[in-house]
């Protein structure tokens, strides 16, 4: 179905690769659109629960294709305005998937490769990755991408890391937010998996509607977040799911969703 994304399917689950492990698994024009088709498609999956998003070979994703580069340095400034904008709306449609996204990243997560690391929920990376917003280096910008990674490790380390396009190593993308686990590469895919397990546990709908809650609410006055918290959990309570959840514990079983792969 593609040619630069492998998927494998085990039950409620998907496991995204990027798949050009010859150039790091760099970004070009094609894997953006794969990206972005695939993302349409998983948001129409009804029966997916979580995502595992990884890279082939030895990198996550060293960001830019240098072939595609060497394109965009005699585009126009309209070429220029119609390629960004499809790279923010591939972002934006992965970072809106209604089910959580595990980053499993190892090697490099360097600049769009940082990026597809912010808009994953949960990120897993093995203790000896390197990241880095380094498109200042090239006389860019992390432009597409700020928006997810601000919101992501926020303005202060933004300001160190998008101004100097410095690498970091895993242990300080811990401590920015960007990731939430760090193991060594012997533990990667149990330490995945382990996320996995954890998710499969939760209510899918519950899930949803607590990435939507945390958009709602983020950045918002107390004021303006008040009543949508009050609406969300009223919602939730007289939901089929929350119906069942509440069932279950006072049953001492487990809920219906309650699944593991």
């Amino acid at each position: 179905m593609f040619r630069y994304l492998a998927t494998k399917r085990l039950g409620p689950v998907e496991y995204l690769t990027l798949n050009r492990p010859d150039v790091r698994n760099a970004f070009n024009e094609d894997v953006i659109a794969e990206l972005t088709a695939w993302a349409a498609a998983a948001h129409a999956d009804r029966a997916l629960r979580v995502v595992v998003v990884a890279g082939a070979g030895k990198t996550f994703s060293a960001g830019a294709d240098v072939q595609w580069m060497v394109k965009t340095v005699d585009y126009t400034q309209e070429e220029n305005l119609r390629d960004a904008a499809a790279a923010s709306a591939m972002f934006a449609s992965i970072d809106a998937l209604p089910v959580p996204v595990v980053g499993r990243v190892q090697g490099a997560a360097l600049g769009g490769g940082a990026g597809l690391a912010a808009v994953c929920d949960i990120v897993v990376a093995e203790d000896s990755a390197i990241f880095g917003f380094t498109e200042v280096k090239l006389g860019i910008l992390p432009a597409v991408i700020s928006p997810f990674s601000v919101a992501k490790i926020g303005r202060s380390a933004a300001r160190e890391l998008f101004l100097t396009g410095a690498r970091f190593s895993a242990a300080r993308a811990r401590e920015i937010g960007l990731v939430h686990a760090v193991v060594p590469a012997s533990g990667l895919d149990a330490a995945v998996d382990g996320y996995v397990r954890e998710i499969l546990t939760a209510a899918p709908e519950a899930i949803a509607a607590a990435k939507a809650l945390i958009r709602d609410v983020w950045g918002r006055p107390l004021d303006e977040a008040r009543p949508i918290t009050a609406r969300a959990i009223a919602n939730r309570r007289v939901s089929s799911e929350g119906q069942e959840g509440l069932r279950a514990f006072l049953e001492k079983r487990k809920p219906t969703w309650n699944s593991e792969v």
